[in-house]
């Protein structure tokens, strides 16, 4: 190269704008999400969005400096899903619940990994404990086991009458439905509430059988804590309780937007927020093990008037002013 063309390319990389030079010589981060949850669900979409624009808040720019490969799956395609997300070697991955925070657990032990809406972290075998993870897992925790009262108190505020409260759900989905029915039934008798276990399987005709069965006896309501099986079939139940007159109280706001009476849930938009808070602390050098699983912090009560009234039932000043939503 002659003199002249070294001092052109030198003058020309001199004039090279700062934010592009730090552009070539700034490292590609890689994170992963995996969800069991489709991509077209909106309500995922909205979650997944508000983890992206934290994501560009904390200076994470996707083809920028990070790369982020989803995958959005049905249940039966999560352990395989899991090692081709892991064979990618992605910095850190986002996992949406307890199966896909375990799948990717058991497949390692290595590559951090963030998880949103699980309820009990430590008796899904997760972590050691919410203050000290232990292992590479950390995230946030969905429903604290207390929740139940709340829920209950909910019941027997809307229905005074109600003296059976079923707990429906799959206790082989998450693996949850022990923690909150133990709650419960610790904290039914202050209510005047006997609590019901209703384990269903996964097929619609298990579900409609079970909540017809527990419909024969009379003063009856329904408690859904979350589940995967509960969610997928949320049009069938909501259907066999307005037909048999049961009022319910359930733990997402999609089941009142669908036609329920009512919910008590963590807003889980905050929660992704969130958990990219904890994804760019570790993209930045935090261990997860010393980053403690945060509790919920943000819930919202959604009522829906027209279920109400359809049921024949008054909904109380005092739930209608701590409503966060009321669909009329």
């Amino acid at each position: 190269m002659n003199r002249r063309n070294f001092i052109t390319l030198l003058g020309g990389a001199a004039a090279w704008p700062v934010a592009a030079r730090a552009q070539q010589t700034e490292r590609m981060r890689r994170i992963g999400v995996l969800s069991a949850i489709p991509e077209d669900d909106a309500a995922m979409k909205t979650r997944f969005m508000a983890f992206l624009q934290e994501l560009e808040r904390l200076g994470w720019l996707q083809s920028r400096n990070v790369r982020i490969e989803t995958r959005f799956v049905t249940p039966e395609q999560i352990q395989a899903s899991a090692k081709e997300l892991l064979a990618l070697q992605p910095d850190v991955i986002l996992a949406n619940s307890p199966h896909v925070a375990r799948a990717l657990q058991q497949a390692s032990r290595t590559i951090p990994i963030v998880f949103v809406a699980v309820s009990d972290p430590i008796g899904a075998g997760l972590i050691a404990s919410l203050a000290r993870p232990g292992s590479n897992l950390t995230g946030l925790q969905n429903f604290e086991a207390t929740i139940t009262g709340k829920w209950l108190a909910m019941l027997k505020e809307i229905a005074p009458s109600v003296e059976h409260a079923a707990l429906i759900g799959n206790p082989y989905d998450t693996g949850d439905f022990d923690y909150f029915l133990k709650a419960a039934e610790v904290l039914a008798p202050s209510l005047a509430l006997n609590i019901v276990p209703v384990r269903v399987g996964n097929t619609p005709i298990d579900i409609e059988r079970a909540i017809e069965t527990f419909a024969r006896q009379t003063n009856g309501g329904l408690v859904l804590p979350p589940d995967g099986t509960t969610i997928q079939n949320r049009d069938l139940i909501i259907g066999l309780a307005a037909r048999h007159r049961l009022p319910a109280v359930y733990a997402f706001r999609f089941f009142v937007t669908a036609g329920g009476l009512m919910s008590y849930a963590t807003d889980l938009v905050d929660q992704y927020r969130r958990a990219a808070t904890y994804v760019d602390r570790i993209l930045r050098g935090a261990n997860p093990t010393d980053l403690p699983v945060q509790a919920p912090t943000k819930y919202e009560t959604i009522v829906n008037l027209r279920t109400a009234k359809a049921l024949g039932l008054t909904v109380p000043p005092g739930l209608l002013v701590a409503a966060d939503e009321v669909i009329e």
